[in-house]
């Protein structure tokens, strides 16, 4: 399997370990004092605020990010295109995918929408390759 391959699977399992720390940061507490209810899940991201409530977003922005990216991998692959090329720019997708995290955690929204716009050009760039 290709680096670009590991890279589409880093890049979907990234949204669920971002929401995995929401999720985490309440283990302590119980259902009813805030503590995540994996039986009303739903109900339970609405109340959440701070950082837990970035979290969830960011997990809802990597998901829309996806198919993109996917889209851009398999067509590069397909086409051909130089593996290396295609492996760097996947890695790059993770990379600023990360950041954009972390940028979403710590409420840094300036550097957070040019993390996005970097990892934007990353998906559009497979296309040409």
């Amino acid at each position: 399997m290709s680096i670009a391959n590991w890279s589409v699977l880093a890049a979907c399992l990234l949204p669920v370990i971002t929401v995995a720390l929401a999720k985490a940061s309440g283990r302590k507490l119980s259902r009813r004092n805030g503590g995540y209810d994996n039986a009303q899940p739903r109900e339970w991201e609405a109340k959440l605020d701070g950082w837990q409530k970035r979290a969830i977003a960011a997990q809802n922005n990597g998901f829309e990010a996806l198919p993109l990216f996917i889209a851009g991998v398999l067509l590069a692959q397909q086409a051909q295109a130089n593996q290396a090329t295609v492996d760097g720019l996947a890695i790059a997708f993770v990379l600023f995918r990360c950041l954009y995290v972390a940028a979403y955690l710590s409420n840094r929204a300036t550097l957070r929408s040019l993390i996005w716009f970097g990892g934007l050009g990353v998906s559009v760039a497979l296309f040409f390759q």
